[in-house]
């Protein structure tokens, strides 16, 4: 069946102009773009839950829009593009579509009946999705002119296609390339600018050759009228050459930055840096990327297929004269060449020692506290010397190398002209060439080996956005824990049921296993303590719990399911997380409660505070909930930041819940109103509570101890205490 002029359409991307018509007024509560991309998921049998579908899109106020709603659908395996249709023109092959109405309102139209004047849009209720029949004209007076067109997304049949694709489609060249409708005009604009600058050879040599000779004043007035227009014309396109290469440009930009942070943000955590100060070192490496390939290099790479054009004209006026520029032209590109080498070799150094010295600040500047207690200034100040140096011998290395490619190809240049005046005045004295014809080809000489000046710079320039690009690349290459070609299995909810199978877990780059063929079953509602030595491996199995790591060998199953086969996100939505050590964010007490949830209802803040013991301090200071914490929470005590991180773990009342330490840094009587607050608000949930601390154990009523790596004992509390008092298993108990 042929494809029809609508369904064509689904794959054409709507125009930034009329992206800017949506309306983008505050979207009511609840959010209509989001339901109506569940209805639509449901539709194309293609079922997900709303934590899958938001995490890690940047929602305006906490809402999709148009925009965001694409990128949504694309993790329920949906093509969406937003058109631009009235609503009569709009085939029923298509349906069903999302209609954007008026006042920021969406629905599903579903079908439409054009002789009976009705259509039927979809509603979800309590029953779960219905339909609900309405007047075409209403709808159509509702409808805003735009609607999204929703399809299922291509999958591949094998992986040789999926490789074919991934080896087509590069992260940057792409993007690139969507912007060729602007770099043609860009092209086309520059033709027209190359075409002009003959305009002032060609004014100059016909002054000498004709109205100097014959006092013909009213050709110079005609000549200077023309070349005037000429100018006025020139300047124009110059102008809106540089919009083009700038608008370019600041679409790239958005949409190659927004992808990098997010392929940083979406990498699965063994793939994590060992430096962060290196990786923002490199991950900064893409505004030269950018600036390369998105500003004044583009004019420069355009204009280079002109110079055949000047040479063209030098030939026509000047005749022998063009050898000059022939010869000069390799001439300086032989020279630019052979620097390439030695001048790649110090960018290289320079960009290792300059990721060194990024790491050196942001790690001293993190543990500064650290860095004053131990003394460490000096050892710091040493590296911190020894790496600016490096950089300092190897930038010079590199500025002086690029410096003599700029001398050389302007020497070249320069000696070029001299020829071109020596040979020409021969060829004037021999009647073979005029005195006009001489200065239009020293002009033209200019002009043509001016893009071979600037090709000079680029190649040095080259190298540089090359070893940022290979950077980046390293970057978008790390493995990401939602791979769009994996489905998971949709779990909307879960019971709190975990079983480890014969689980055996090794650290990136570690040989030895910090978890070795460990089993054990939790039910749901039950309450789990892990105890064991130091690097036993509890820390460990909360980790694998959470996704951040994949088992090495054996299965986690939560439910019945691996874990493998479950969406990340939704996995970590039902999972209340309370680490050994809580890391705050910049802002206030409530701020970094409701961090991962903002839309998250007052009272249910209230009420998690009030369980974590949050209200007891914030009670006391004369903001409140507003309470800045400072960086990292420097501005709170260990016990206020564990208050927080547990009423962080509580809100939304998960099915599981983690906790490491939870209440190490609190005093005895904070810790005993916890632990009474937590056995009542957890009693339905599971719990695994990894503690050195025996009081924490009234929590729990059974007990997993780890040691080296394996489970040597997994019994009710009482029992394994008291084999542990009496000696009977080999672990340190504190």
């Amino acid at each position: 069946m042929p494809e029809s002029k609508e369904d064509s359409t689904i794959s054409e991307a709507i125009s930034e102009a009329e992206i800017k018509d949506i309306p983008r007024q505050t979207p009511p509560l609840p959010d209509e773009l989001l339901i109506c991309l569940l209805q639509m998921t449901r539709l194309k049998d293609s079922p997900c839950s709303e934590t899958t579908l938001l995490s890690g899109l940047p929602l305006v106020d906490q809402r999709l829009t148009p925009e965001l709603f694409v990128r949504a659908a694309t993790r329920a395996g949906l093509e969406a593009k937003v058109v631009k249709r009235d609503l009569a023109d709009i085939s029923t092959i298509v349906l069903p579509i999302v209609l954007l109405l008026k006042d920021n309102k969406a629905v599903v139209l579903n079908s439409v009946d054009k002789p009976k004047g009705s259509a039927v849009i979809i509603e979800t209720t309590s029953q779960g999705d219905v339909e609900r029949d309405i007047s075409f004209d209403k709808l159509n007076g509702l409808y805003s002119g735009f609607s999204i067109y929703v399809k299922a997304e291509l999958r591949f049949d094998s992986v040789e296609d999926l490789v074919s694709k991934k080896k087509t489609d590069h992260w940057f060249w792409s993007v690139m390339k969507s912007s060729w409708r602007i770099y043609r005009d860009v092209l086309f604009a520059s033709f027209f600018i190359n075409l002009f600058a003959i305009a002032t050879p060609l004014f100059v040599m016909n002054v000498y050759d004709r109205v100097v000779p014959n006092q013909a004043i009213e050709t110079l007035w005609v000549l200077a009228v023309g070349v005037f227009v000429v100018y006025l014309f020139d300047i124009i396109l110059k102008g809106l050459r540089g919009y083009f290469i700038e608008v370019a440009g600041k679409k790239s930009d958005i949409i190659l930055s927004g992808f990098l942070y997010e392929r940083v943000l979406g990498a699965r955590y063994d793939e994590r840096p060992n430096s962060i100060g290196s990786f923002a070192s490199q991950f900064r490496e893409f505004d030269s990327v950018r600036n390369f390939y998105t500003s004044s290099s583009i004019a420069a790479l355009v204009d280079i297929p002109f110079i055949f054009l000047f040479l063209l004209v030098i030939y026509y006026v000047g005749g022998p004269l063009v050898w000059v520029p022939i010869i000069a032209i390799p001439v300086t590109l032989i020279y630019s060449l052979l620097m390439q080498k030695p001048i790649k070799n110090a960018i290289e150094q320079t960009f290792v020692s300059s990721a060194q010295k990024n790491s050196i600040l942001i790690e001293s500047l993190v543990g500064l506290e650290s860095v004053k207690v131990l003394g460490a200034e000096g050892f710091l100040q040493s590296l911190w010397e020894k790496s600016v140096g490096h950089i300092a011998h190897w930038g010079q290395r590199m500025r002086m190398l690029s410096l003599s490619v700029t001398l050389f190809s302007g020497f070249v240049q320069q000696f070029a002209n001299v020829v071109i005046v020596i040979v020409g005045v021969y060829l004037i004295a021999e009647r073979e060439l005029t005195m006009g014809a001489l200065i239009a080809s020293v002009m033209l000489a200019g002009r043509a080996l001016g893009p071979i000046s600037q090709i000079a710079t680029l190649l040095v320039n080259y190298d540089q956005t090359k070893t940022a690009l290979s950077a980046l690349d390293d970057i978008v290459s790390k493995t990401q824990e939602r791979n769009p070609e994996k489905p998971f299995v949709k779990r909307p909810s879960f019971k709190g049921a975990i079983h480890f199978n014969k689980v055996t877990f090794h650290y990136p780059e570690e040989k030895q296993a910090a978890l070795e063929n460990v089993s054990f079953t939790i039910k749901p509602g039950e309450k789990v303590a892990i105890i064991g030595r130091i690097g036993s491996g509890k820390t460990t199995i909360q980790k694998l719990l959470l996704g951040l790591y994949q088992p090495t060998q054996g299965s986690i199953l939560f439910d019945g399911i691996d874990s493998q086969q479950i969406d990340p996100a939704d996995l970590r939505a039902h999972i209340g997380h309370v680490p050994q050590d809580v890391v705050l964010f910049a802002g206030s007490v409530k701020s970094n409660i409701v961090y991962g949830a903002p839309n998250t209802e007052d009272a249910d803040v209230l009420n998690v505070a009030e369980v974590a013991g949050v209200k007891e301090f914030v009670d006391k200071h004369p903001l409140g909930f507003d309470r800045p914490v400072g960086e990292r929470g420097q501005a709170l005590s260990g016990g206020q930041r564990q208050s927080i991180g547990i009423a962080r773990a509580l809100l939304g009342q998960p099915s599981m819940c983690l906790m490491d330490e939870p209440t190490s840094g609190m005093d005895n009587s904070t810790e005993s109103l916890i632990k009474q607050n937590l056995s009542t608000t957890l009693k339905d949930s599971t719990v695994i509570l990894v503690t050195h601390k025996t009081s924490l154990l009234s929590l729990v009523d059974r007990v997993i101890v780890l040691d080296g790596g394996k489970l040597i004992a997994d019994g009710q509390k009482e029992s394994v205490l008291d084999a542990l008092k009496k000696g009977q298993l080999r672990v340190a108990q504190t």
